[in-house]
């Protein structure tokens, strides 16, 4: 039987369970991939329109990843992976400007570049937050920064007037006195990738609940493990100390209502190519272990 594979996501709920033993503890066998620091980053370097969605696309190997529930709604709907519907997670989020911006309130944002990922939570949710402020051809998005690290790295040498960040760098983004001015968060839906045991898929997540409640409990022990998240060349800037717990999971169901709601909105908004959505249909898209 091969090892379950278990790739963290930009969060400390693996972190912290692989610290407590609480895979073993729940008797699954696991390969543990750490691909970010391990890189430098380079593991999720992306430019222009290449994202999120386009990663889904060309497969990704550990057992269970993530992404905004946008892009894995029409993953799912596209046959690309399975949604699975017994959890998902709420991002801290937000569009940032430099210290020293002109900018102060989220209707100043009209017609300023802001860096995205392409079909990534970013690129939706700051659409969706904004959308209450301007009309949607005065919302500018910038793709070419590439994916997370990029666009902060980018935004931090002063060379993006605003960029939309989530977990770490959004804390990093905040430490640094740069100016929040308007939050984002977003959800985040897990993805089921090749065939692992539905038993895997259980004890990963009963593991992931213990290091959720630690979380909640005691967030000031394991803020350090944001390094761990980091490219090297960030960390003499980061205070984790000062940072929040991050990127909560809650164990809940993703419900045909969210998905249905959350597909419309994609539609609506022509994120997606004519055609390049699916089929939109919650019960063939998700996966569910729940004996609720």
């Amino acid at each position: 039987m091969s090892r379950f594979v278990i790739e963290p996501h930009f969060r400390l709920q693996e972190w912290v369970a692989v610290e407590k033993d609480y895979f073993p503890d729940e008797g699954l066998e696991y390969e543990f991939r750490e691909l970010i620091r391990s890189t430098d980053g380079g593991h999720h370097k992306t430019a222009g329109k290449t994202g999120a969605f386009q990663s889904i696309e060309k497969g990704r190997e550990s057992n269970v990843t993530c992404a905004c529930h946008w892009t894995v709604n029409v993953a799912t709907s596209s046959g690309y992976t399975k949604l699975y519907a017994d959890a998902y997670s709420v991002a801290p989020a937000a569009i940032f400007v430099p210290a020293d911006s002109p900018i102060r309130a989220p209707a100043e944002l009209a017609g300023v570049p802001i860096s995205v990922g392409f079909q990534s939570g970013s690129h939706y949710s700051t659409i969706q937050a904004l959308e209450q402020y301007l009309p949607l051809d005065r919302i500018a998005l910038s793709f070419e920064e590439g994916m997370l690290f990029g666009r902060l790295e980018q935004f931090l040498a002063g060379r993006s007037p605003a960029a939309a960040l989530f977990n770490g760098p959004y804390y990093l983004a905040e430490q640094l006195g740069c100016r929040k001015i308007i939050d984002s968060t977003f959800m985040i839906a897990a993805m089921i990738n090749g065939n692992p045991e539905p038993d895997d898929i259980r004890k990963y997540f009963r593991a992931l609940r213990q290091a959720q409640r630690d979380i909640d409990l005691r967030p000031d022990l394991y803020t350090r493990y944001y390094k761990n998240e980091f490219p090297e060349r960030f960390h003499a800037r980061m205070d984790t100390r000062r940072w929040g717990p991050g990127e909560r999971i809650v164990f809940d169901t993703y419900s045909k209502e969210m998905f249905e709601r959350s597909f419309d909105w994609i539609a609506k908004h022509a994120l997606f190519e004519p055609g390049r959505m699916g089929s939109g249909d919650y019960e063939q898209a998700v996966i569910s272990l729940s004996d609720g």
